[in-house]
């Protein structure tokens, strides 16, 4: 989370300091209206700044990914970044109407305009005469980024109706395009605003244009099929596994992807739960019933039916140095340890494994804690012939029989915690908690508390 504060404030931060190069007098201005045109124009910059690199971060490029800390934390970012730009542009829309609505109720009086200045530039010119429609179709589209940015950000809205409305967005953003370009001082463009602005905008039209025309992540899909299912009903999950005879480029554990069952429904995201071995390329998920995708599964689902899986992403690959590691898996967030575990597993038999995913430092001792509201005999008897084959320390806790798991139940188990890192997948509030409590106690969570964000949207 601290690299993500740091890149979002870097952005605002960077979008500032070049408007205040560009204009360093724009505050010392003569009356209000003046006033008025330089917080349009800083307002305008940050929001449409902000909306661009969220765009472009909405293709989920490769580049950013390692530094920012995953797919998880990128989508987080982009979220942010789509937060802010709405306030601000709402802040932006405040200025340009606030001051007309004052005028008409006589609070304000209506400056006098003077002559306009010719312009000899025939750019300056064209946008001069497009001001008007920017000015009025960048208003309209504001309305509807803002309608489907709130959508986005309501957790009941169905996810089915979340994928088809939230593309609109890069439509709207194109329409913001023009009216940034249109309406941002001619002057800037030739200034540091505009040397960051330009490219900005360019990269984001560029994106726009991919997340319409439906080809984000193209290069980073495969086709696969499916040729094995299993229903654990003591905890509403189904097993899937999936054969990729080519395109899959191998993946480490702990590793999510986006797997495709139904066009119409979109691709969402899962851990990947198996380890992967070029020899028979196959990949498996655990799909937990939660929402009405998932609960349709099991009855959608059949042998030998097409699927595309989208990947692999995320940076949770259990990469560090200490010589012991804490895995809290919380519900269905167990199955980055299985992939995990089963890694370790074929290691230890001396089996092959590609480079993709392949150690290449000694092991640390593990204790994995799996607390879980629902059971299956089945399910945790698997669970733990994986953690025997791993010689993994595994605690498992049924909150009705365990009651719930805490920091400090975990401190008393594992006697050298201080030396530990863990890794945390489960419900966000879970690891909040968690991550709070062993920084009370002294561990440095920003280094080795590892944590996946695995909502979204």
């Amino acid at each position: 989370m601290k690299r993500l504060r740091i890149a979002l404030w870097s952005i605002l931060a960077l979008l500032s300091l070049v408007w205040v190069a560009a204009d360093p007098l724009a505050f010392q201005v003569p009356n209000f209206f003046a006033l008025r045109a330089s917080v349009m124009q800083y307002s305008g910059i940050l929001a449409i700044g902000c909306m661009s690199v969220a765009m472009i971060l909405a293709l989920r490029p490769r580049w950013p990914e390692r530094r920012i800390g995953g797919l998880d934390k990128m989508y987080r970012l982009h979220k942010w970044l789509g937060i802010t730009a709405l306030c601000v542009a709402v802040f932006h829309w405040l200025w340009a109407q606030g001051p007309k609505w004052a005028v008409g109720w006589g609070l304000l009086e209506r400056p006098v305009r003077g002559p306009r200045p010719v312009l000899e530039n025939p750019v300056e010119q064209l946008f001069q005469s497009l001001r008007g429609t920017a000015e009025g179709v960048g208003e309209w589209a504001f309305y509807a980024a803002a309608l489907l940015i709130v959508l986005a950000l309501i957790p009941r809205f169905p996810y089915r109706a979340f994928f088809k409305t939230h593309r609109l967005l890069a439509l709207s953003y194109l329409v913001l395009v023009f009216h940034a370009v249109v309406l941002t001082k001619f002057g800037y463009w030739l200034s540091p605003v505009g040397l960051l602005l330009a490219p900005l905008l360019a990269g984001g039209t560029w994106a726009a244009v991919v997340v319409l025309l439906r080809r984000v992540g193209r290069a980073r899909k495969a086709e696969g099929t499916l040729t094995a299912l299993h229903y654990y009903p003591g905890v509403r999950t189904t097993e899937m596994e999936i054969a990729i005879p080519a395109g899959w480029p191998g993946h480490k554990s702990g590793q999510f992807a986006f797997l495709t069952t139904d066009r119409s429904e979109g691709p969402h995201p899962f851990t990947i739960a198996s380890a992967w071995n070029d020899a028979d390329r196959r990949i498996s998920f655990v799909v937990k019933e939660l929402g009405d995708h998932t609960r349709r599964l099991r009855d959608s689902l059949h042998i030998g039916q097409a699927v595309t899986v989208e990947g692999p992403y995320g940076c949770f690959t259990f990469e560090d140095r200490c010589p012991h590691q804490i895995w809290v898996g919380g519900g269905i967030g167990i199955t980055p340890f299985i992939a995990r575990m089963k890694q370790i597993a074929r290691q230890a038999a001396g089996q092959t494994v590609d480079r993709q995913t392949a150690d290449r430092q000694a092991l640390p001792a593990v204790d994995l804690f799996h607390t879980t509201a629902d059971y299956d005999e089945e399910a945790i008897a698997k669970l733990k012939a994986d953690a025997q084959a791993a010689g993994i320390r595994l605690h498992v806790l049924h909150d009705a029989r365990d009651g719930r798991l805490d920091g400090e139940r975990i401190r008393s188990l594992v006697p050298d915690w201080r030396k530990a890192s863990i890794w945390f997948c489960g419900p966000a509030g879970f690891g909040r908690a968690l991550r709070e409590d062993f920084a009370a106690q002294g561990l440095p969570v920003d280094r080795r508390f590892h944590q996946e964000l695995f909502a979204m949207r």
